[in-house]
């Protein structure tokens, strides 16, 4: 395993280099998310990154990946995701044709002369030979225990899954190991980098809890989202970018059923850019609106202050 303590060579080596880091991979990152990887990496301990969706959760562990150059290995849960699903399963249609072809060479491989115990020790041996390595399908819990590198694991929304699959996690989490009973302990050689992501949707237990590092990202102030934006949409006016920012944060302290998140600002930068604007006006903001909100009721709410909202936004981007 892994030195936990910093050392010298490793991309790693400090909560500057990290934010450095991920941010030449293109993702912005707070202090805070700067120093819970590089906490993370050195004790070897799994971050659960909580906050609302779209925030830049799942986008974390993107990064990360990229930036330290590892395969990025995604478990998406969901209710009734079970360890065949995420850990094993044996490849049963390799098992039965090399059961089919131990049947038709039956006579060779027990030999004429063997009594019945020597007969049975030998369809034994080849009873175990069925259930090796050889014919096991790794699923992304397993991949990561054995990238001979090392890997980042994203075990994205882990509120989705059932208790019982956050307890079946408990082992890999605190020992970077796994139990197969046919084959035994798996152990990783270089432990993964392991990022959880919950959307709060359901309370996670405390052994859970117990064994990560918890990060929060909230929605960013208008400073650090008008960074992030400006590092996804490269080329936006920088009049219009304080413009849509400062309007996506009048949004925020509305009372709606789903406020707009970090990527639905990108992707509203991106439309501004589609559309040659370059300013905001409320008819431009009227008819793209429905790219920040994804329901019809919180587009009627936003619909009667849209007007004000536009030009405080207009007024205070001239003024900054």
């Amino acid at each position: 395993m892994n030195d936990a303590l910093p050392r010298e060579a490793s991309p790693l080596r400090s909560i500057e280099a990290v934010e450095q880091g991920l941010g030449e991979a293109g993702y912005i990152a707070s202090r805070q998310i700067a120093t819970a990887v590089y906490v993370a990496h050195h004790l070897q301990k799994p971050i659960l990154v909580e906050g609302p969706a779209g925030v830049g959760k799942t986008e974390l562990a993107k990064s990360v990946a990229s930036w330290m150059k590892l395969p990025l290995i995604r478990m998406q849960c969901y209710e009734g995701l079970d360890e065949s699903k995420a850990l094993y399963e044996w490849k049963y249609g390799k098992q039965l044709l090399y059961t089919q072809i131990l049947k038709d060479k039956i006579n060779s491989v027990i030999g004429e002369e063997d009594n019945l115990a020597q007969a049975l020790d030998k369809l034994h041996a080849f009873g175990d030979v069925f259930f090796s390595h050889q014919f096991l399908e790794p699923r992304p819990l397993l991949r990561s225990l054995e990238a001979p590198e090392g890997a980042v694991l994203l075990i994205d929304e882990i509120d989705k899954s059932d208790q019982e699959f956050e307890a079946f996690l408990l082992e890999i989490l605190s020992d970077y190991q796994v139990t197969i009973p046919e084959i035994g302990s798996v152990r990783a050689i270089v432990p993964p980098i392991v990022l959880l992501t919950s959307n709060s949707t359901r309370d996670l237990g405390d052994a859970l809890k117990r064994r990560c590092l918890h990060l929060h990202i909230g929605f960013p102030d208008e400073k650090l989202e008008a960074r992030i934006i400006a590092s996804r949409v490269p080329g936006i006016d920088a009049r219009l970018l304080k413009q849509l920012v400062g309007f996506v944060q009048q949004l925020r302290t509305m009372d709606l059923k789903k406020v707009p998140s970090v990527s639905e600002t990108i992707d509203w930068a991106k439309v501004m850019l589609l559309l040659h604007a370059s300013s905001l006006d409320v008819d431009l903001v009227r008819d793209t609106l429905n790219v920040l909100l994804k329901f019809e009721a919180d587009i009627e709410a936003a619909g009667k202050q849209l007007a004000g909202m536009t030009h405080k936004a207009v007024a205070e981007a001239a003024v900054g």
